[in-house]
């Protein structure tokens, strides 16, 4: 079996919408293209590593309508490396409707998405699901994922879709990798999925010492 893998720019508040531009998800939504000013090297690397051993994209529509339309292109140039990785993967794309599938190996899902997902796992070794933020509320509520990489940037916009929204269940994750900065305050985070559900304690209890004496 293989390891689902979701890759994820978010806010300090947790926004995950439209990072890489303004037309990206722009409805109600004025900040499109948040992530660019803060891009730099050290991210730019960890990216790359990221995406390294894919050997499958599992995509949302509307994060697949903009890949499909940008990296068919983008060989030879500077981001070439990603652009020939994607390219050649199969893409698997979740949707309701009827998506244009004309970028090269792309299957769209049927419409039982967790069993179609659970399918994918076991044919491949690393899926990795980039964005699309929908399709990430469904994997988040299946408990269908194994690594979650995220890249936290140092700002704040209130408004947003939320990398943890309407699909969190209570999950334990356990950190894989030490925390990682970039000089513009980028923190990449490495997750992998734990056992069981959050565990509870409490605080004030004698044994932890953290009460005062009067």
């Amino acid at each position: 079996m293989g390891l689902i893998h979701i890759e994820l720019f978010a806010t300090l508040d947790l926004v995950g919408q439209a990072p890489g531009g303004p037309d990206e998800d722009p409805v109600g939504f004025p900040f499109g293209g948040w992530q660019a000013p803060l891009v730099d090297e050290v991210a730019g690397a960890q990216v790359a590593a990221a995406y390294e051993d894919t050997d499958a994209l599992l995509l949302g529509r509307r994060t697949y309508d903009i890949f499909g339309a940008y990296w068919p292109h983008q060989e030879g140039g500077q981001d070439n490396a990603i652009a020939t990785l994607f390219n050649r993967v199969p893409k698997y794309v979740a949707s309701r409707g009827r998506p244009d599938l004309s970028w090269a190996g792309s299957t769209q899902l049927g419409p039982d998405l967790a069993a179609a997902v659970r399918e994918i796992r076991d044919r491949h070794e690393h899926v990795k699901v980039v964005g699309s933020l929908n399709l990430v509320q469904t994997l988040l509520r299946e408990r269908l994922f194994d690594r979650l990489d995220l890249w936290l940037h140092p700002i704040v916009l209130g408004v947003g879709k939320k990398v943890f929204d309407s699909g969190a269940v209570p999950t334990s994750l356990a950190l894989l990798q030490p925390p990682a900065a970039g000089p513009k305050g980028t923190v990449y985070l490495r997750y992998g999925i734990a056992d069981g559900t959050p565990a509870t304690g409490d605080m004030t209890a004698p044994d932890r010492g953290t009460g005062s004496d009067g």
